[in-house]
């Protein structure tokens, strides 16, 4: 049995998590969905992470996953309590001192959002085919229906670590996201934490789409070892 955490991404709630956790408690794991206070505007990073810490306790057999703008989170938690595993789903990756308002700039994310849109021919302000193009439209409904206000706090603080945690991290990219799409990403993943990232159908929303084969994934990772990873003195930080 394996106790597995979940840290939602930017204005999202633990309901975004209920069919993956749904699926991994049929199989006798443990599953924390706690919520971030992300409408807070006196939470910021910090908070997040002292949130999910709480919900972990003193568990060490932890599996820490973390969606989206919840990879600005997830390693502060690892600095927190002891983390067995941390995967990264469709995350993105922060680096030292890394405003997450200014990640977009610095990762090159607008070119490769402009060449998806062209690839997928999707107006850019059409959210829906963004995010939900692959989820069913009941499904797609009731998401929208659990959207929070995001406070802009923990976007303009500088992340606070110094290098990335020595937990070990696995990346688990999704194929047709198209929020953050695969190529772009596999190559912040390379630059950031120097490895090969693991690969799944589906696009961003990808625990709604998709829970049983993602839970068998998560199992997976939680069995093996993690690809070795470059020496963070290795890793060019910029």
């Amino acid at each position: 049995m394996t106790e597995y955490v979940f840290i939602p991404g930017a204005g999202s709630d633990s309901w975004y998590w209920h069919l993956l956790a749904g699926e991994l408690s049929s199989r006798g794991h443990r599953v924390a969905t706690p919520d971030l206070p992300c409408d807070d505007d006196a939470a910021g990073l910090p908070e997040y992470a002292d949130t999910v810490a709480a919900a972990i306790g003193d568990h060490a057999d932890t599996v820490l996953v973390a969606h989206s703008f919840g990879g600005f989170t997830a390693p502060l938690v690892c600095q927190r309590v002891s983390i067995q595993r941390l995967v990264l789903l469709a995350a993105m990756i922060p680096r030292p001192g890394e405003a997450p308002a200014d990640w977009w700039t610095n990762t090159g994310y607008q070119q490769a959002r402009r060449e998806q849109d062209e690839h997928d021919r999707r107006r850019p302000d059409d959210e829906d085919a963004l995010f939900f193009h692959d989820v069913p439209p009941a499904m797609a409904a009731q998401a929208r229906q659990h959207s929070r206000r995001q406070s802009i706090t923990p976007f303009t603080e500088p992340w606070p670590l110094s290098a990335w945690p020595t937990t070990s991290t696995t990346v688990l990219l999704c194929r047709h996201d198209r929020f953050l799409p695969a190529t772009f990403m596999r190559r912040v993943v390379s630059e950031r934490l120097g490895v090969v990232p693991d690969e799944i159908d589906g696009g961003h929303m990808v625990a709604l789409t998709r829970p049983r084969q993602l839970a068998d994934r998560l199992e997976a990772h939680a069995t093996t070892s993690a690809p070795p990873r470059s020496n963070i003195s290795d890793v060019v930080w910029e």
